[in-house]
């Protein structure tokens, strides 16, 4: 159901986040969609699993182990923007373990990643999450500082704006 149509398209996806909302028992489907050889598909998979995050978060707690470790490990920036989203979503149902997990991700990905979208859902995420550690602010402050120059202007605009959220005092 997620092959086809233009790339850029959503094809049938809001279709196939309503069959999985209507039987939780599709998520697994669903998930290993994710070893498509198809991008496209790929794309789609983590678009109706960020509409169903939104719906259903808890539904996903089964599946973070997969997201941080064989989703984490896709060379497909869609993968990892939406991993950035879906981590933000999840983090008050995420272990410990996990969310230091999460993170070690997300800095992969904020201090090695060159997709512009990956970079700013990343940067939004990890600013939420600095504001409450401080040792996450140290480490993120001079990623923020270094893309606040980047020639990417929503890139620039971000971190700039991630930025002063992470620094102003409370």
């Amino acid at each position: 159901m997620l092959t086809g149509g233009h790339p850029n398209s959503l094809g049938r996806t809001v279709e196939v986040v309503a069959i999985v909302l209507a039987d939780r028992d599709r998520l697994g489907e669903l998930y290993a969609c994710y070893q498509s050889d198809d991008e496209v598909v790929r794309l789609r998979t983590s678009n109706a699993l960020k509409r169903i995050s939104r719906e259903k978060p808890e539904w996903l707690v089964p599946l973070l182990d997969g997201f941080l470790t064989e989703i984490a490990d896709l060379d497909q920036a869609s993968a990892q923007w939406t991993l950035a989203d879906l981590f933000e979503t999840l983090a008050p149902l995420m272990t410990p373990t996990q969310r230091q997990q999460a993170e070690a991700v997300l800095k992969r990905n904020l201090a090695h990643h060159h997709d512009w979208i990956v970079l700013n859902q990343t940067m939004k995420t990890l600013g939420d999450w600095a504001k409450a550690d401080p040792a996450l602010k140290h480490w993120l402050v001079p990623h923020l500082e270094r893309l606040s120059g980047d020639g990417r202007k929503s890139v620039a605009k971000t971190a700039a704006k991630t930025l002063k959220q992470v620094t102003r005092e409370t």
